[in-house]
């Protein structure tokens, strides 16, 4: 029996005549990170507002842990490829300032001084600690004008975090980053993957559960343990009279290569080389379901992270 996190449910969407999405079914499991791939203008971004709560879908439902999401909420995190810190606050500052908005309020300052002063205290220090972990400790006091745009960007996937949301949308987090930079943070995502893997292995609940949006499918296949593709090159036309918008092409494991192991390269070629086909190349349309094997690969027993047997 999975736990799944996140579903998306016949879920379309459109923009006046614009059809963007199309019958969308997706079950996200916790602690999966998948990376979510297709060509510009399929919808990608969309869907993510769809879950993150700020855009309704057209038609269908989204549902978080059974229930239909109405709205944003605490339970699921965003970060842009333009990362949003509070210039005038401090790394460790951007960092705490979710936890510290539980306790702003004026009558807790007012009338409840000393509590607030101490909830503030183990907040900071909630904040350095997850700070330490990814390595920015000699950023802590640091404002977002001192720091380089990497660090910038690090400092914004903790803030979201020490939130805990039970999923983490990321939309082109790593866009902006040079390419030195750029492997620096998928290392910090490959150790979000471990530590999935290690809670598994004792018994707890994975902590992490991530969709990642990314133009790179190196990326994709590299720091996620499933990719999906959007795309509008599929074979609608035996069923509808006008393009009805872009679908769930591919859905496949993809597990972590690690970037030492010769032996996985071909598989990771060949990976690569059938998203592209299937998800970029117009000429080479396919039912829509034709490379959606995830389910099918984890009931054989080929599921890898949290999916693996």
């Amino acid at each position: 029996m999975y736990d799944i996190v996140l579903e998306c449910r016949n879920l379309s969407h459109w923009f006046g005549n614009q059809k963007v999405l199309y019958d969308i079914n997706l079950k996200v499991v916790r602690g999966e990170i998948v990376a979510l791939v297709g060509p510009s203008g399929c919808g990608k971004s969309t869907l993510l507002r769809a879950i993150l709560g700020t855009h309704p879908p057209c038609s269908g439902q989204v549902l978080m842990n059974g229930q239909p999401i109405t709205g944003p909420s605490r339970e699921r995190g965003m970060i842009y490829q333009r990362y949003s810190l509070f210039p005038y606050l401090t790394a460790q500052g951007n960092v705490a300032f979710g936890l510290m908005l539980d306790q702003a309020a004026l009558h807790l300052r007012l009338f409840q001084f000393w509590k607030w002063r101490k909830l503030r205290k183990t907040h900071f220090e909630q904040a350095a600690e997850l700070l330490d972990q990814h390595g920015l400790d000699k950023a802590l006091h640091l404002y977002p004008s001192e720091m380089s745009g990497g660090m910038n960007q690090r400092v914004a996937i903790a803030q979201a975090l020490i939130m805990k949301p039970e999923i983490l949308l990321l939309d082109e987090p790593f866009g902006a980053l040079d390419e030195a930079t750029r492997e620096e943070h998928q290392g910090m995502l490959l150790g979000l993957y471990q530590e999935n893997l290690d809670a598994k292995k004792a018994g707890r609940k994975p902590p992490y559960t991530m969709i990642i949006v990314t133009h790179e499918l190196n990326e994709a296949i590299y720091v996620s343990d499933r990719v999906v593709a959007l795309s509008q090159h599929w074979l609608w036309e035996e069923q509808h009279s006008q393009h009805p918008g872009a679908t769930i092409v591919y859905d496949a494991t993809a597990p972590v290569f690690p970037r030492d192991r010769v032996d996985k390269s071909r598989d990771f070629f060949q990976q690569r080389t059938e998203i592209r086909q299937v998800a970029f190349d117009p000429s080479g349309r396919h039912k829509r379901g034709t490379f959606v094997r995830f389910w099918r690969e984890c009931q054989e027993g080929k599921g890898v992270g949290v999916m693996q047997p």
